[in-house]
């Protein structure tokens, strides 16, 4: 059996997709809670920037967090396809999930069919990008911890979808993040300690990119767009805001009349 190191960066690792779980969801709910203020076209923007916040917030946690694994005897790449595929499929299945929450009439149902499908989403994007590993070996999971991070990817997705329908304060949208951010890498390690590694040393070359020649530009380009979008959410007026600029430009424009 290889010995799997989660963090043979160190806490670098750790620490920097935690990181960009918690800028992911909190853009999120941001955009979510954009989004139930809005109508029409607007609101269908704003879901689909909350979505893509949230999928990339995730994307970028579990791959960064891959940047500090390796096993004993082997290295290891990556399949682009299967990364990519990896991608999209967290961008899908978490746009679906937000759009059902966005536009349910059932709160309650629509939470529940959101927590769901994105739950699954998020897993699937999880297993897909391990099945994207190519190394020297056999990779094994234990069920049982396949099924507790499959769980928790569920509630965690729930409970994020709740809070983009619920909270509305920044400070506890801030608050909600570190939660989901907490929740989301917990389900990645737990996903992480489900994995074995039977190592079959062989002089082979193995297919796919190296993880600092694909993996690592693709995160890095994936936590700009975050940052840029995070900062663009920040600046742009709420409805609120907007609302009150008009009404304290009316009397400006009847006087002038």
């Amino acid at each position: 059996m290889g010995h799997l190191d989660h963090a043979s960066f160190g806490w670098l690792t750790p620490v920097l997709s935690y990181a960009m779980a918690c800028t992911g969801a909190a853009l999120g709910l941001r955009c979510t809670v954009r989004a139930l203020g809005a109508t029409g076209r607007a609101r269908r923007n704003w879901l689909l920037a909350a979505a893509s916040a949230i999928a990339t917030g995730i994307w970028t946690m579990h791959f960064v967090a891959m940047l500090g694994f390796s096993v004993s005897g082997t290295e290891i790449r990556y399949d682009v396809p299967l990364t990519i595929l990896s991608l999209l499929v967290a961008l899908v299945v978490v746009g679906a999930g937000v759009f059902a929450v966005g536009y349910g009439r059932g709160r309650g149902r629509a939470l529940a069919l959101g927590g769901l499908t994105t739950g699954l989403g998020v897993a699937s994007m999880h297993y897909l990008g391990m099945a994207a590993l190519r190394l020297h070996g056999s990779v094994r999971y234990d069920p049982m911890l396949v099924g507790l991070s499959v769980a928790i990817a569920v509630v965690a997705a729930t409970a994020a979808l709740w809070a983009g329908l619920n909270i509305k304060s920044p400070v506890a949208v801030v608050g909600a993040s570190l939660v989901m951010g907490g929740a989301v890498s917990s389900m990645h390690y737990t996903g992480m300690l489900a994995v074995s590694v039977r190592v079959s040393p062989s002089a082979t070359a193995l297919p796919g990119a190296a993880v600092m020649q694909f993996v690592f530009p693709l995160a890095v380009g994936l936590g700009s767009y975050l940052f840029l979008t995070s900062a663009f959410v920040a600046l742009s007026p709420t409805a609120r805001e907007r609302e009150a600029t008009a009404a304290a430009q009316r009397p400006v424009e009847s006087t002038t009349h």
